[in-house]
């Protein structure tokens, strides 16, 4: 099967852009100068594009209360107006799990306005898409709610760096929000000038450490704001700075750092992702037993290994001693990180462990 290319991505090459593939989907590595690309989103501004990601909406009848037994963190509130034709809302993290506590995938959910229509925005990890759409499939009801894959004709890009906030509060709402307002906005906060499914949304993210905004919107509404960025000045970058400015930030990706083996507790996504208030959904059963009697054998930890050759994905940690030939954990993503000053990891170690040897390179692990 070929990989899927995104929306954006035939404008993205044209800019020059070169190309490679995630999950299934071609998407842009890098525009020819990672540390230029670097250094924009951390002093100035980067955009990168996101379409790579999938867009579902959900509506019909019930979709809110059929989704609430699917998604594991609380569900979007209708927005408000803000006055001054701008709207705001907050979109929420969540898990889908399968009955067993596993993960099928993580998801951004947004309600853009009324339940029934548009409906709720989910954007999904690409390594998620196809576990995800087999799963509503079998638990929401068609009678109340249905799923639209909007991934062609809706796009998203985000913008990071200390400028973000001023340059889309001007080009993507109008100057209708000041750039302070959505600078204090927390994760998932959002606001748009534009009716309900039909214009761009600006929202807050903290995937990673610079002041950073996903944008959403019909494809040619956020490939015109492309363009309106870069003839301005923001840098164009690509997935290769935007993993490095994630791990950073210690922030784990759905199909690199969790897969369908991970319980979101060892990942460490749970307080973000998981509503402990909330009534049943899939896999709930797991996630309380873990809470209120148990533990994982496992957690998501960032390790700082200093200087030296970068470790690849699936590296293996042992105690330290050489007390036992079996690994006490592995590497899901690395980088040489800039903000660090060298090679930094996420890494699964062992419950119990505070210190690790990687290639004869001993590490602290920090604590949760």
């Amino acid at each position: 099967m070929s990989a899927r290319a995104g929306p954006l991505l035939g404008r993205l090459l044209e800019a020059g852009g070169v190309a490679s593939e995630d999950h299934g989907v071609r998407l842009v590595r890098h525009f020819g100068d990672p540390s230029a690309e670097y250094r924009a989103a951390a002093a100035g501004a980067a955009v990168f594009d996101r379409s790579h990601r999938s867009r579902l909406w959900v509506s019909g009848r019930a979709p809110g209360r059929m989704l609430d037994g699917v998604l594991t963190g609380t569900l979007p509130r209708p927005p408000v107006e803000a006055g001054g034709g701008l709207r705001c809302g907050r979109g929420t993290y969540h898990a889908v799990l399968t009955p067993k506590g596993r993960m099928i995938t993580d998801l951004w959910a947004l309600l853009p306005g009324d339940e029934a229509s548009p409906g709720f925005l989910l954007d999904v990890p690409a390594a998620g898409r196809e576990g995800l759409l087999a799963h509503l499939r079998t638990y929401l009801p068609p009678r109340f709610a249905s799923v639209a894959d909007r991934t062609e004709d809706w796009a998203a890009l985000t913008v990071v760096g200390p400028s973000a906030a001023g340059t889309l509060a001007r080009l993507a709402l109008g100057l209708r929000a000041e750039p302070e307002l959505l600078s204090a906005g927390d994760e998932g906060a959002w606001w748009s000038a534009a009716s309900p499914g039909e214009g761009l949304i600006v929202m807050r993210t903290r995937e990673v450490w610079p002041e950073a905004f996903d944008v959403y919107g019909p494809t040619a509404a956020v490939a015109a704001l492309w363009s309106r960025l870069v003839e301005e000045g923001v840098t164009p970058a690509g997935l290769g700075v935007w993993t490095t400015l994630r791990v950073e930030a210690g922030r784990p990706a759905f199909g690199i750092d969790m897969d369908d083996t991970t319980i979101p507790v060892e990942a460490g996504i749970h307080e973000r992702a998981i509503d402990y208030g909330k009534g049943c959904y899939t896999g709930q059963e797991v996630i309380v037993r873990i809470r209120d009697r148990g533990h994982v054998n496992r957690h998501l930890r960032l390790l700082e290994l200093g200087e030296g050759p970068t470790p690849a994905a699936g590296a293996e940690l042992h105690a330290p001693g050489g007390e036992s030939a079996k690994p006490v954990g592995f590497v899901t993503s690395a980088v040489d990180s800039p903000r660090r000053g060298g090679v930094i990891a996420l890494a699964y170690v062992r419950r119990g462990i505070d210190r690790v040897v990687l290639a004869e390179r001993e590490v602290d692990v920090p604590s949760g």
